[in-house]
């Protein structure tokens, strides 16, 4: 597949640190420290795990990606798009924190790893593209609906229901007023929080005071007394070389949950970079960004974690708070791993329903409600692809659904390849360029001439189409010059190829001339030749453009 980055050179390790400026990434490593601490506590918390667990898998993350990857800014970690998904497929084989639970997890990092390097090793940068805007909105949309189900519980100090998502909705909604007032204010002030310092900048560390302003009223006010729950004792221990050990029926069974999670790191991975590339002036290079969050995901695992992903908001702390390089991304892992080695105890009291308001700041910035009403208002269809995404993000098994999703975004790509529909074209007056007929445009045809196009590449999904319209223009128009137009056709495949041999073959037995014009594409060209069109069509009968061949060949 094609690669974003222009040049093809070697990898080198920890490229990434080549432009670093001490004083500016660590300034920004700071502001990314504080931001991720809260963060990665509630991911962690989110997916079933102890805090000290997404602590491990930012460490790793960052180290990961500092040693692999080539982007300046990105910040890999914990990260709670994917946690979700892989923590339902998880729950559905072992119970959440158990060990058989923290092994599988491990197993997966291991294995979303290995996927993320095979994808930049092969450069297979093309499958970011895999899900479609609308699919990739609408995944986030169920995603966040998950999140905030997940986390109402705790903020509304109630025990979790269990069971499908929808049914989980119905349980809170009927034991709402047994709220504890408390954890309700905790969990929703923080929230405020939150919200109001990003509304400000970006780069307050809003999570971080909210969480320690209640962490220290619940020290203050003795709130543990009154049915708060904390985070408790969180173990001083650094992270160490582990690896599981499964069956091996279990490694396959975790196959299709991998592939799911790595598709999703691959587009939002993607999606980062391109957001914050290193130079505006050079494509990001995409698969070597694989290659970075492999490296996490695998050291994740060896760390005794989690898959981590890339993190849009954490990249753009640190491109905004002047960062450099990775350097930045370094000394906030070196601060995480200084606060697990000597500062622990700092997280005993942290309430349970802080990290639950910093979930549901993050579910909430999930939800693309602009872009959901552009959608709306300029694709109705489209519309209906986001609501039918989120829908089975919610109703399903979120792995389940996560899957399903990754399947409509490829047959709404396959469906829209199948609507192209044979073009005529039309020379405008007075010069010699040849465009789409339009009925709101005046055009002008030559007699005895027709001028034909697919505006999409040529493949099994539209050739009979494509064969069936260009039958219908021979005998409407009967042309004694049929010229295609192929600029639009950027591909030809093997069943393609077959009916374009048919039609040119047709035309010859009712002695109508055949011309090709902007064949522009290399593959299509290439196509030419190795299906041995050229067999048929005479290559003295190829032209630069549409008016040349009609000047040539027509009568």
């Amino acid at each position: 597949m094609p690669n974003d980055a222009q040049t093809k050179g070697s990898w080198p390790l920890f490229g990434s640190l080549a432009s670093f400026a001490l004083p500016g990434d660590l300034m920004a490593g700071l502001t990314l420290a504080a931001i991720a601490i809260p963060e990665q506590m509630a991911t962690a918390r989110l997916g079933g795990f102890a805090p000290q667990i997404g602590f491990f898998a930012f460490m790793a993350g960052s180290l990961g990606f500092a040693l692999l990857g080539g982007n300046r800014f990105l910040s890999c970690g914990a990260d709670s798009t994917i946690t979700p998904i892989f923590a339902g497929g998880l729950a559905a084989v072992a119970t959440a924190g158990s060990p058989e639970y923290q092994g599988l997890a491990i197993a997966l990092a291991l294995m979303v790893g290995a996927m993320m390097l095979a994808g930049g090793a092969f450069r297979l940068g093309g499958i970011a593209n895999l899900l479609s805007m609308p699919v990739m909105v609408g995944f986030l949309a169920g995603i966040s609906v998950h999140i905030i189900v997940s986390q109402l519980p705790g903020v509304l100090g109630l025990e979790s229901p269990g069971g499908p998502t929808l049914d989980r909705i119905g349980v809170l909604a009927s034991e709402i007023g047994r709220t504890n007032p408390i954890t309700f204010c905790i969990g929703f002030g923080v929230l405020a929080v939150v919200f109001i310092s990003e509304k400000i900048s970006a780069k307050i560390p809003g999570a971080l005071i909210g969480l320690v302003a209640a962490t220290l009223a619940t020290i203050a006010l003795g709130l543990e007394s009154k049915g708060v729950s904390v985070v408790g004792t969180v173990p001083g221990t650094l992270p160490r070389p582990t690896f599981p050990a499964l069956a091996p029926e279990l490694w396959v069974r975790l196959v299709p949950l991998a592939f799911v999670v790595t598709v999703v790191v691959m587009v939002q991975t993607a999606a980062t970079t391109r957001s914050f590339p290193s130079d505006p002036d050079k494509p990001a290079d995409v698969d070597r960004d694989f290659l970075g969050a492999g490296a996490g995901s695998v050291l994740s695992g060896l760390f005794g974690a989690f898959p981590v992903n890339a993190s849009p908001p954490r990249t753009g702390i640190v491109a905004e708070t002047g960062g450099q390089s990775q350097l930045a991304g370094l000394a906030a892992a070196a601060i995480v791993l200084l606060l697990l080695a000597f500062g622990t105890g700092l997280l005993r009291h942290v309430p349970d329903a802080a990290l639950g308001g910093i979930l549901l700041f993050v579910a909430l910035r999930i939800i693309r409600t602009r872009q959901i009403v552009t959608i709306y208002r300029q694709s109705f269809s489209e519309f209906l692809l986001i609501v039918a995404t989120a829908a089975l993000i919610i109703v399903l098994p979120i792995q389940q659904g996560a899957f399903l999703g990754i399947v409509l975004s490829l047959l709404h790509g396959i469906w829209s390849t199948t609507r192209a529909r044979l073009v005529e074209f039309e020379r405008v007056p007075g010069t010699t360029i040849w465009w789409p007929a339009h009925p709101h445009i005046t055009g002008e045809r030559v007699a005895g001439v027709a001028v034909i196009g697919l505006q999409a590449p040529l493949s099994f999904l539209n050739a009979p189409g494509f064969r069936s319209d260009v039958t219908k223009v021979l005998s409407t128009t009967t042309p004694q010059l049929l010229v295609l137009e192929a600029s639009g056709m950027v591909e030809i495949d093997f069943t393609a190829a077959q009916i374009l041999l048919e039609v040119f073959k047709v035309c010859n037995a009712q002695g109508i001339t055949v011309a090709l014009a902007r064949l522009e594409s290399v593959r299509a060209q290439d196509a030419f030749e190795r299906f041995e069109l050229f067999d048929v069509l005479p290559k003295e009968h190829v032209f630069h453009s549409v008016d040349e061949a009609v000047h040539r060949l027509a009568k």
